[in-house]
């Protein structure tokens, strides 16, 4: 397991994590964020890890291993834009994303797409962060 680039400590650093609170990365990459959000929520929290790369997911796959198999993440290929919980998979109280084309003004239509789906799988008022700030950003959701 890597540990964090300065700049993604940051991130990570900033987002208002406590124990218990279940979150979404979307655009997770290899996973080392979403182990380090894991590791400060605790047992009790849970991590859905989600990049619309194949090979990120089998890398998040391979080095959470352990968390994977405790229940404390899950590791999802998929589009952001088409982001949907499974059934019975309960709502999530915060998201965070990362160097993501659809938030970061690249896919105008697919963040869009995106903002209405991560309201659905999140819980009423829950929130989501993304780059660009010093060094977050909450983007507000529709709904």
């Amino acid at each position: 397991m890597s540990a964090l680039s300065p700049r993604l400590r940051r991130i990570v650093d900033a987002l208002p994590l406590r124990p218990g609170l279940r979150v979404i990365e979307v655009g997770c990459g290899p996973g080392a964020a979403a182990r380090e959000v894991a590791a400060r929520i605790g047992p009790e929290g849970h991590v859905l890890a989600v990049d619309r790369s194949a090979a990120a997911i089998a890398r998040t796959t391979a080095s959470a291993a352990d968390l994977i198999a405790a229940g404390r993440l899950t590791a999802r290929c998929g589009e952001a834009e088409h982001l949907a919980l499974a059934e019975g998979e309960r709502p999530y109280d915060l998201a965070f994303a990362v160097r993501v084309g659809a938030f970061d003004g690249r896919h105008p239509g697919a963040g869009e797409r995106a903002l209405e789906r991560l309201a659905r799988a999140l819980v009423p008022g829950g929130r989501l962060f993304v780059d660009g700030g010093d060094p977050l950003r909450e983007v507000p959701l529709p709904g």
